[in-house]
């Protein structure tokens, strides 16, 4: 289930799309340089229409990508629109160098295929325009909607191919490295690549466009993020549920109120609980779902109307490698536990956290 702050504009393909509100803020700022331009209303209906037309094709690219995945089994939680770009919530990448290479490229394809397609219709229409129109042209906005989706496509493509995660083409440079080497020295391969290619970024928005800045700066931080991320999955590989799992735990009755919440929250260090009636789980209530159903409902209302229905069951014996990705990219933090039908434990992040950092600083300190 999203959160409030993004708005739900459709299913397709068993996927819900949503758009985040931030979205409405680039639509605005669009209609305000428009304005500031001294454009018509005319002419900023139609820059509107453009970035609503691009962000069509930005929404069929994550569609690429999660249809792709879905062919090896891998399901996409949502779509969201942002105004920096588009992302689709997979549950993970493919581990087989072949599927990450195919779901990787899926998406700049689509912006690919899109742009030959306009290009052949501007080539029949006659309206391509030659070199030196090009060259004569002040702003997009002498050139047709057609050509500038056209060059907004090719563009998207070719910048989303960049070797440098998060960007697909930092994908692509890892599992081209994991044909002859382990995922985990691929992914490390790849994020350096990517932070140097990030550097050269910086560098060069100071002496041309202080927006390359931004960007350099987001590339590095997505290249180190995912090299942790995947230095993570390698430290859990030797570990099950039942390693980072509790048995100690505080729960709550869907009758209790939410007053007896916060004295348990107030009573211990537990932020999150788990919800049982009758021995089994039927919710989970987080803090903020606590904070929240005192603003809206108030001490006396009962836990069931502020919990959460929907979250993850694991069992003790899962590979947390395999499902930690899952259990990073949904908003529970806290997931029971059941081994054949009954409830045996608990998992938090804070204890898969714990461990990954006991076993990432034990071998130095035994070295």
């Amino acid at each position: 289930m999203k959160n409030q702050w993004s708005l739900p504009i459709g299913r397709f393909s068993g996927i819900q799309v949503y758009i985040h509100w931030t979205f409405m803020i680039l639509l605005a700022w669009i209609l305000v340089m428009n304005y500031s331009a001294g454009h018509s209303l005319v002419e900023g209906g139609w820059s509107l229409l453009f970035v609503l037309t691009l962000f069509g094709c930005i929404v069929l690219h994550e569609f690429g990508h999660a249809l792709t995945a879905r062919k090896f089994g891998i399901k996409t939680g949502d779509i969201t629109l942002y105004p920096i770009g588009g992302i689709a919530s997979l549950e993970s990448m493919p581990e087989k160098p072949a599927q990450e290479l195919l779901v990787a490229i899926a998406g700049p394809t689509v912006n690919f295929t899109i742009a030959v397609l306009l290009w052949g219709y501007l080539r029949v229409s006659g309206t391509f325009p030659d070199l030196a129109a090009l060259k004569d042209s002040a702003t997009l906005q002498d050139q047709s909607f057609v050509f500038n989706l056209f060059a907004a496509n090719l563009l998207l493509a070719t910048f989303n191919l960049l070797p440098a995660f998060p960007m697909d083409g930092g994908r692509v440079l890892r599992a081209l490295l994991a044909f002859r080497m382990d995922r985990a020295k691929a992914t490390r391969v790849a994020a350096s690549v990517g932070q140097l290619l990030a550097i050269f970024l910086v560098f060069l928005g100071f002496s041309y466009d202080f927006w390359l800045v931004f960007i350099g700066l987001f590339v590095y931080l997505g290249a180190g993020g995912e090299a942790a991320f995947e230095t993570s999955r390698q430290i859990l590989s030797p570990h099950t549920v039942r390693d980072a799992m509790m048995t100690k735990f505080s729960a709550l009755h869907p009758a209790d109120p939410l007053g007896k919440a916060v004295e348990l929250l107030l009573d211990g260090q537990d932020q999150e609980f788990l919800v049982i009636d009758q021995g089994k789980v039927v919710g989970i209530l987080l803090r903020l779902d606590i904070i929240r159903g005192l603003a809206a409902l108030g001490k006396a209302s009962p836990v069931e109307k502020a919990m959460q229905t929907e979250f993850l069951t694991l069992t003790p014996e899962l590979a947390l490698k395999d499902i930690y990705p899952k259990l990073v990219a949904t908003k529970c933090s806290v997931f029971p536990v059941v081994e054949k039908g009954a409830l045996v434990g608990v998992v938090d992040m804070d204890n898969i956290q714990e461990l990954i950092w006991v076993n990432s600083v034990v071998p130095a300190a035994v070295s």
